[in-house]
């Protein structure tokens, strides 16, 4: 096998380095950089015709920094200009049907079978008066409450809501003393009119300071005859609050094209109305005392649709058991009778807490016997067989509300003559309707 010598090959290194280099062009200052704008030329072009002549083509050209982020801000991206495509009119008027059709569903949860309370409204009004004279306390804040300038920033709007909370709490209000009835209906329908006025201006924390003080007005027996016809014009207030912040809540899942559907799911709504919801329930739940913080939540029970499917048949329940700290046995079957009365109207379904809405009172209904309500009796000079006719208004309400469309065994038993032996779940043997026995919802 021959063998061949090996000799190294001359390279030219600097000749294989310029041909691999890139080809350079020549580049003037000013001319084209990565960073500059980007010029776009824009050619108009028209026809002139002339008599006698050909059609000559003239153009003009102009030249224009174009930025692809900038339409966003003038509203040019296509976007901005469907929504601004849509008819506020329109939208407006769709708004407005969509809310008297969710008016008409809502009173149509129950049937026609079913009295509602507006019906009873003016009977107790008219039944239960007083002569004597009636004292109120008045919201006396001040301008804080108004909304600030756009231009202030969230953190002091915030703080500044807070302050005003605080300041409430301490004691911002008036007593006005020796009102006669009369008097007292004007000052409940002034505060509701200030309600709806710090509303519409914008001044929410004005509006739930009104309403937390109107619910501490249930929890004053001084003029225990006139306490019906009182529950009957506090809730008034309490339901137009719970339909402001309803429609608020609802308005704010409203978008450009669309409205939302009247049977919606919490999948439906938007993370602001969502956020807008729970601060709502955040704020009610600092409420320092029981029973305004209870009557607050109860009147915007129905917002719970915003936030899950099963937030009412949750809420109800704990509602139900924060009416039992309430001493009281006259103030606190009120309060179940309005719970019942929310229920109706979003979930008259649930029965469960109907029923225990009622078992509840009859266990605490031996209350009337103590002595805390006795010498409130004599205090005031109120005879027994006078203030038993008291409970008849919430009473009344919470049976036509446990017996609508219950169990057979439900009826019969609660057409007993002596309801008040039958204080558990099952049907003792005292009670007359011995036919039935065991466990009922």
């Amino acid at each position: 096998m021959a063998a061949f010598p090996w000799h190294s090959r001359n390279r030219n290194y600097k000749a294989e380095f310029a041909s691999c280099r890139l080809e350079a062009v020549p580049l003037e200052f000013g001319d084209y950089h990565p960073l500059k704008p980007i010029m776009v030329t824009e050619s108009k072009t028209k026809k002139v015709s002339r008599k006698g002549s050909t059609s000559s083509t003239s153009s003009s050209s102009s030249s224009s920094v174009v930025d692809p982020l900038s339409s966003v801000l003038d509203g040019t991206d296509p976007l901005s200009m469907f929504a601004a495509s849509a008819d506020p009119a329109t939208l407006a008027a769709a708004m407005d049907n969509s809310r008297k059709k969710r008016d008409r569903d809502d009173n149509s949860i129950v049937g026609s079978d079913f009295e509602p309370w507006a019906s009873k409204r003016g009977e107790i009004l008219a039944r239960y008066t007083t002569t004597e004279k009636l004292s109120i306390n008045l919201f006396m804040g001040s301008e804080k409450g108004k909304a600030g300038t756009a231009t202030s920033a969230m953190s002091e709007k915030v703080r500044t809501r807070l302050e005003e909370l605080d300041d409430f709490e301490e004691g911002s209000q008036k007593e006005l003393l020796n009102l006669t009835q009369q008097d007292y209906v004007n000052r409940i329908e002034e505060l509701n009119q200030s309600l709806k006025d710090a509303w519409a201006s914008d001044q929410k924390v004005k509006a739930l300071k009104i309403v937390i003080q109107c619910s501490k007005l249930l929890s004053d027996t001084s003029v225990i005859q006139f306490y019906p016809s009182k529950f009957v014009l506090i809730t008034d207030i309490l339901d137009t609050f719970g339909k402001l912040v309803y429609e608020r809540i609802f308005s704010m899942c409203v978008d450009n094209r669309s409205v939302l559907p009247d049977h919606f799911s919490p999948e439906n709504v938007n993370d602001t109305a969502k956020e807008t919801c729970l601060n709502w329930f955040f704020k009610i739940a600092s409420i320092r005392e029981l029973i305004p913080r209870f009557y607050v939540e109860a009147s915007i029970l129905k917002c719970n649709k915003f936030l899950s499917k099963t937030g009412i048949s949750e809420c109800l329940p704990r509602l139900t058991c924060m009416v039992r700290g309430i001493g009281d046995p006259l103030v606190s079957v009120y309060a179940r009778a309005y719970l019942c009365r929310v229920g109706m109207e979003v979930a008259p379904h649930l029965k469960e807490s109907l029923n225990k809405n009622f078992f509840d009172f009859l266990l605490t209904f031996k209350q009337i016997h103590g002595d805390t309500v006795q010498n409130q009796l004599v205090l005031q000079g109120v005879e027994l067989p006078s203030y038993l006719p008291l409970y008849s208004p919430a009473m009344d309400w919470v049976f036509q509300c446990v017996s609508y469309h219950a169990p057979e065994v439900t009826a019969q038993w609660l057409q007993c003559d002596t309801p008040l032996f039958c204080v558990g779940r099952t049907l003792t043997p005292e009670c007359p309707v011995t036919s039935h026995h065991g466990p009922f919802t």
